[in-house]
């Protein structure tokens, strides 16, 4: 017995070495780099050598690699060194079960499993090891990084570590679902990620909805437009609403000695855009130039609609209320199973309260999707089924869809609870 204690201890020596680069092997892939990072900027030593090491992840994890082999392989080599002569023949049988199971047990499984727990801890513990190992193997991982090199090139890969939007997206949801931000952070997260793909189309106000006047109007005109819409800013045209002159701001109309001037000295130049304009850009623009409000063309030049500051903040955010304006309630339960919903709110928002998945359709509103289904202009009792919707224009506006019926097939089957506004 005393004569295999070396070969023993020998085995456990590797085994444990096997664990460690099992561990930091787990540990380094499942790494945070974002915590690891805030540890390593307020100076603690410890994380400011893992995260360097995570830096040079390739030659690390051809380090891990090759130092796990090395003492895997050293393992079954002492293993059925001692096994046969302890056993004779049997003994490579004996060798190869023994040792199988203690590699996969403690060496692999069981360390694995214990570093995926808590990849930032072990990964800073055991920063200084891995790279005195990583300096030993220099040479080692010079001749592998040529090889990835040769590789990529004869199989011609194109390596992209950028996450898509779709990737940030769904991270956001895992990080929300593991209770690390609330539901409030994670929209804001998801505003913020979907912010710069939006354009100035997805969220105008749309010409036949716009309020404006035109510069013949009288002086008792605009206050009343003004009176009536409570906005602070109403665009001016001459002639049609497709010439836009510029916008009259309610503080400069109400000006000492304004009352004495015609309408068209009070008017400011408006701020014009293509309705394909990213938001972002057009939130720059308004920044630049000190504009709340911009008119949105469309190909032929023509009055599209209308973008302001607020709508822009409102992506970011979510809904802006103040005291002038009027609460919508776009979805009204009338019966179990039964809804009215309003045409004007936002696709996204209607798949969301009724649980649908992401439609396939270039439409911003319901009303658009509405008539898209209809394939025509719709007219009250048009009727069609979608997904597990029973879906009715019960109000029609200016060739437009203001109001549907959502009946759900069964009351308990979705969306039962309390209406959004």
């Amino acid at each position: 017995m005393s004569e295999a204690l070396p070969s023993i201890v020998s085995m456990a020596i590797c085994i444990l070495l096997s664990a460690f680069f099992s561990a930091a092997e787990t540990s380094y892939s499942s790494l945070n780099k974002t915590k690891v990072r805030t540890l390593a900027e307020k100076g603690h030593r410890r994380a400011i050598a893992a995260l360097a090491l995570s830096e040079r992840y390739d030659e690390l994890i051809s380090s891990i690699l090759i130092g796990n082999n090395v003492v895997n392989i050293a393992t079954a080599s002492i293993g059925t060194v001692l096994f046969v002569r302890l056993y004779g023949d049997i003994g490579a049988t004996v060798s190869t079960v023994v040792v199988t199971l203690l590699v996969l047990v403690f060496g692999e499984v069981s360390p694995k499993s214990i570093a995926k727990d808590c990849p930032e801890k072990f990964a800073m513990l055991a920063a200084a090891p891995l790279r005195l190992v990583v300096r030993l193997l220099t040479p080692f991982n010079c001749l592998f990084t040529l090889w990835k090199r040769l590789l990529s090139r004869l199989l011609r890969l194109e390596i992209d570590n950028r996450m898509s939007q779709e990737e940030l997206l769904m991270l956001v949801d895992e990080v929300q679902q593991d209770g690390s931000i609330d539901s409030n952070e994670g929209e804001l997260l998801k505003n913020a990620i979907e912010f710069t793909e939006r354009e100035a189309e997805d969220i105008l106000t749309h010409r036949v909805d716009l309020e404006a006047i035109p510069v013949s109007a009288t002086r008792a005109e605009v206050a009343e437009l003004f009176s009536r819409t409570k906005y602070s800013r109403i665009p001016v045209y001459d002639g049609s609403i497709d010439n836009i002159i510029g916008v009259i701001h309610q503080k400069d109309f109400y000006a000492d000695g304004a009352e004495e001037r015609p309408l068209s000295a009070l008017v400011a130049p408006a701020v014009f855009v293509l309705k394909t304009e990213k938001i972002s850009a057009l939130l720059r623009k308004l920044q630049k130039i000190k504009a709340h409000v911009a008119i949105v063309l469309d190909e032929y030049g023509g009055t599209y609609g209308l973008v302001t500051m607020e709508d822009i903040l409102e992506e970011l955010v979510g809904e802006i209320w103040d005291e002038h304006d009027e609460v919508t309630e776009y979805f009204r339960p009338v019966a179990p199973g039964l809804w009215r919903v309003d045409g004007a709110v936002d696709l996204d928002r209607f798949i969301g309260h009724f649980g649908l998945k992401r439609l396939e359709s270039d439409m911003v509103s319901l009303s658009g999707w509405v008539m898209e289904q209809l394939a025509g202009i719709p007219a009250v009792g048009d009727h069609f089924v979608f997904d597990r919707l029973d879906i009715t224009v019960s109000a029609v506006a200016f060739h437009r869809v203001a109001e549907v019926e959502v009946r759900l097939p069964d009351a308990g089957d979705g969306a039962d609870g309390v209406a959004e506004n």
